[in-house]
């Protein structure tokens, strides 16, 4: 035990194979803003798209890896099995039964989950979301949804609720969580006969932004990654100094790492758990209007100080995607 706790979600990166189908989906659909059109560091051949609330703060974001020719997810163990959004209320859920309804996504009728309401959905590729609503979120407060959104900001996505992982060992991964300050709140039914409860655990504040939900599968085989999957979850820590201190904790627990990784927009340091999943820890800062004024984030193609030199290079090799007017009417 390290003594020190991760504050919850920071983002949770996922894959397409579509950039402009995930462009409408995210922003049109589900109302989010796009904070920023930049490039996968590591591949700057394939676009980087942030999706988030208002200037996409920390806990807010889903970002997305544009592979094209991406085969589909073989969904299975091992893996992120399905990222949550937070809504204001009860109230507000009711309305996305209707909004989702009408734009004929694929939703699953309203349950209580974890002891909070939720709207299941997959977007156009598959990937496996879900709407939870904050009606008795006990813990930290939300993001502030973008009033430029199609959505109602009394409706709109506030960030990231619970992540669930789906393993086939819990124990081992359980390690790790509690490594990160995670404690077990409570353990709800498997969702398949024969199979261990649903490990629910929190961190920080508490409350669905803070949560991880974890799955042991011993029915299913590993998943095979692909567009409507997922590749990491990152969770919050405060700054730098912080980001060193859990630096040096993985490496004295042996646990191979990146070390630290400078994002500009956030620094980070990235690991994988004993079940093979990405993790990765992320400071809340500087933030996304860094390098853009707040009102035209994602407008163009971002890049960090140390890639603008290739501007031209990494231009040429990417396919064209419209983010200049994405002002909607209601």
């Amino acid at each position: 035990m390290s003594g020190m706790h991760v504050k919850g979600m920071h983002h949770v990166s996922a894959m397409t194979g579509d950039a402009k189908g995930n462009l409408d989906f995210y922003t049109r659909i589900l109302g989010m803003r796009l904070v920023k059109k930049t490039v996968n560091q590591d591949d700057t051949s394939v676009y980087h798209l942030f999706y988030g609330d208002e200037r996409g703060n920390a806990g807010t974001e889903l970002t997305f890896f544009d592979f094209r020719h991406l085969g589909q997810t073989v969904e299975g163990t091992n893996s992120i099995s399905s990222v949550s959004f937070r809504v204001p209320n009860d109230d507000a859920l009711r309305y996305w039964e209707n909004r989702l309804t009408a734009f004929n996504v694929n939703t699953q009728p309203t349950e209580t989950f974890a002891g909070r309401k939720i709207l299941r959905f997959r977007d156009p590729e598959g990937q496996r979301l879900a709407l939870v609503s904050d009606e008795t979120n006990e813990g930290g407060a939300g993001g502030q949804p973008w009033n430029k959104s199609p959505v109602p900001v009394k409706y709109g996505i506030r960030g990231l609720g619970p992540v669930k992982l789906t393993v086939q060992d819990q124990a081992p991964t359980l390690d790790i969580l509690n490594m990160l300050g995670f404690t077990e709140k409570t353990r709800l039914p498997a969702l398949k006969a024969g199979q261990q409860d649903i490990v629910v655990l929190q961190t920080g504040a508490g409350g669905s932004g803070a949560e991880v939900q974890l799955e042991q599968r011993t029915d299913l085989a590993r998943e095979r990654l692909g567009k409507g999957g997922v590749h990491h979850v990152a969770f919050r820590v405060a700054d730098k100094d912080e980001l060193m201190n859990w630096i040096e904790i993985v490496q004295k627990a042996r646990i191979p790492n990146s070390g630290f990784v400078e994002r500009f927009y956030f620094s980070s340091l990235y690991f994988r758990e004993p079940n093979g999943i990405l993790f990765e820890l992320a400071t809340d800062g500087p933030g996304f209007d860094t390098d853009e004024p707040l009102e035209h984030l994602g407008e163009t193609l971002a890049l960090p100080p140390f890639l603008e030199p290739q501007r031209e290079k990494i231009e040429a090799k990417l396919m064209p995607l419209d983010t200049s007017n994405l002002k909607f009417d209601r």
